[in-house]
């Protein structure tokens, strides 16, 4: 690290559990960031600000005016632009020093692969169970940590996938294909609505996440789902455990 790094980054580095050797694995990492609008907002701009080496952010969408009220990583001057390319500019003028790629086009199954073969880490801030499930899949056969979180009118939930653990479960063991019938746009901030700071807290919990999986401390929300009711303040932990008979990571996956 060079002597501005150390400035910038010496508020991380004076906390024990993390120190110098700490601040240097995340300068080495890279983070997936799948969807930047609400939960993709805070994660991106944490991760960055913390210093992950590099993120790679993916989003087709384009910003909206009512992204705006809940969306803090665009701004009104970049309405029209992709939400990936609005993120890197923001995250430009945050910390210089990040390596942003933005992937501007739906991300198929095999360009997903790819990226997330890169990455350390895999934050679904993505708002549609097909794309969770392919991430699921991905992740669970690469081997590599997911991150999800999720935020619908006032309740919000978040918790990590992490297949490099032989009791941790997959999002399919929590909620199976089959429990999705049709398009999920039912389930979307645009047909019910969401509560604005609910997408940062959970956002916010998400970046923390990674960050600890990036550097390997503490005790990640693997076996654990977090939920929020943002109408009374109120968390709940529900305990989790592998389904023997899921499809995706069970005994007999199909």
């Amino acid at each position: 690290m060079n002597d501005k790094q150390l400035l910038r980054y010496s508020r991380h580095m004076l906390l024990p559990q993390i120190g110098y050797e700490g601040q240097e694995k995340l300068l080495n990492s890279h983070a997936l960031i799948v969807g930047a609008g609400g939960l993709g907002s805070p994660a991106a701009l944490y991760l960055a600000a913390s210093g992950v080496g590099t993120l790679s952010i993916c989003d087709f969408d384009a910003v909206d005016l009512s992204n705006l009220q809940r969306q803090i990583i665009h701004t009104g001057a970049r309405i029209g632009m992709n939400k990936a390319q609005s993120a890197k500019q923001a995250i430009a003028e945050i910390n210089p020093d990040i390596s942003v790629h933005a992937l501007e086009q739906r991300a198929d199954e095999q360009t997903l692969a790819e990226l997330i073969t890169q990455a350390d880490v895999v934050l679904d801030c993505s708002d549609n169970f097909a794309t969770r499930y392919s991430l699921n899949r991905l992740c669970v056969d690469l081997k590599k940590p997911l991150v999800s979180g999720a935020a619908i009118g006032f309740e919000g939930q978040i918790t990590v996938y992490d297949m490099r653990n032989s009791h941790s479960p997959c999002y399919h063991c929590l909620f199976p294909d089959s429990s999705v019938s049709g398009e999920d746009n039912s389930m979307r901030c645009a047909s019910n609505g969401v509560f604005a700071p609910l997408v940062g807290i959970v956002g916010t919990t998400q970046a923390a996440e990674a960050l600890k999986l990036l550097m390997g401390i503490g005790e990640s929300l693997q076996g654990r789902l977090l939920l929020l009711d943002a109408l009374s303040m109120e968390w709940r932990t529900i305990g989790l455990s592998p389904d023997p008979a899921c499809t995706v990571c069970g005994i007999k996956p199909t």
